[in-house]
């Protein structure tokens, strides 16, 4: 079993910036990838950014130029840079990875961006 656990989410200005952290702990066998995605009230789950450990990573377009994906910690940390907040980006954000070929999810740290 992998647990994920989430920190760094707050309120923020719009234009300002947070940091996310995400670190695996547990029976880890071996984490590729691990990933950050979102949640805003009544809307679905969507992907934010993926990072790998081969240097494969993917951003959504809404954060593309803006959010940073890093991980460190011996691929067991993943971090998430999110500059130039908007709005839009108020969500409660979850980290995830897949090991042994289940897929594990972090309990979520709440980002508020005020206009």
């Amino acid at each position: 079993q992998v647990q994920l656990v989430e920190s760094g989410g707050g309120l923020v200005q719009a234009g300002g910036s947070l940091r996310l952290s995400c670190t695996a702990s547990g029976n880890i066998f071996r984490i590729n990838t691990m990933g950050w995605y979102r949640q805003a009230p009544g809307k679905r789950r969507d992907l934010v950014a993926t990072v790998s450990t081969d240097g494969r990573i993917n951003y959504a377009d809404s954060v593309l130029g803006r959010f940073t994906i890093s991980m460190v910690n011996a691929q067991k940390t993943v971090l998430l840079q999110m500059n130039n907040l908007k709005p839009e980006d108020t969500a409660v954000y979850y980290c995830n990875t897949i090991d042994r070929g289940v897929l594990f999810w972090g309990q979520g740290t709440q980002v508020t961006v005020s206009s």
